[in-house]
């Protein structure tokens, strides 16, 4: 929605999209349930929708409520593909970028973590996900190649305790892998954590990493800012230990109230993060005592 209180078409395609994305449909699959062309449907979601009867059958054929498809009020998202589509979507033109993750942002991890988060979330996927992984994983190379190449201004707070439980014992699916597997995902905990360590030291312009010692939040959130206008995204889903992508419901949401609650939260804990040198040290103290040697 617009600050006039009028619908902006190109969001409301871009969310037809991501919905659709979510419920596994191909757009031709789609436009033969709606019983219209494909390139109809390729207009739509480019924000040309023209009468209200096509919002209506969408959002029935997608399962979604008409509120969530205009984005009135909060969007509910149930499905990964869709909330992490929604993600890159919002990120896409974004300023600043304000994220709570475990046990780091994603958009400043290493391409060695691409590599075995692949492997994480396939072996905890069951069968019938394995085409969302391929799609999650994609949806998330093109967030970081975004990233990278446009920088938006980002502020990263991790957990200590994250950070420690992520030295003890990497990234997981599932636990029943054999010694061999453990030790090497410990060691790209390692890998990841010496590069959290770096960044801290000699941070990159635009990029500034806080680690918070008190408890945090178990629900990853995420406040992306484009001129005055904010959006909030609340994640059910993880991408980091143990991860989950089968079942939650994301919200993403411009209101006031919401807004403030999180930004309280983000700046309560950034202002008792360690920071910098002090930050590194601390992180390099918890790979001495748990890293994989």
């Amino acid at each position: 929605m617009t600050q006039a209180g009028k619908v902006n078409f190109v969001d409301l395609g871009a969310r037809l999209r991501a919905y659709r994305m979510g419920r596994g449909l191909a757009p031709e699959v789609l436009a033969a349930r709606l019983g219209i062309s494909r390139a109809a449907l390729y207009r739509a979601e480019k924000g040309e929708i023209a009468k209200i009867e096509m919002l209506t059958a969408i959002a029935d054929e997608l399962h979604v409520s008409l509120p969530s498809l205009l984005g009135v009020g909060i969007e509910y998202v149930d499905n990964a593909v869709s909330f992490f589509e929604r993600m890159r979507q919002i990120e896409e033109d974004s300023e600043q970028i304000i994220g709570l993750f475990s046990p780091v942002s994603y958009l400043v991890t290493t391409e060695g973590y691409d590599a075995v988060l692949a492997q994480v979330l396939h072996e905890a996927a069951p069968g019938d996900l394995a085409q969302d992984v391929v799609q999650i994983l994609e949806i998330l190379r093109k967030r970081k190649e975004h990233f990278l190449s446009r920088r938006s201004l980002l502020v990263s707070i991790v957990s200590d305790a994250d950070i420690e439980r992520f030295l003890r014992e990497g990234l997981v699916g599932r636990r029943d892998l054999e010694a061999d597997t453990l030790a090497h995902r410990r060691h790209m905990a390692l890998r990841e954590a010496r590069h959290i360590s770096r960044m801290l030291r000699e941070p990159d312009i635009g990029i500034q990493l806080g680690v918070a010692r008190e408890p945090i939040p178990s629900t990853s959130f995420q406040i992306v800012r484009k001129g005055a206008a904010s959006t909030l995204t609340i994640s059910p889903f993880r991408l980091g230990h143990n991860p989950n992508i089968r079942i939650g419901v994301g919200l993403i949401t411009s209101a006031p109230e919401a807004l403030e609650l999180h930004e309280g939260i983000a700046k309560r804990l950034w202002a008792t993060s360690l920071k910098g040198v002090e930050a590194a040290d601390h992180v390099d103290a918890l790979i001495a005592c748990h890293g994989i040697r």
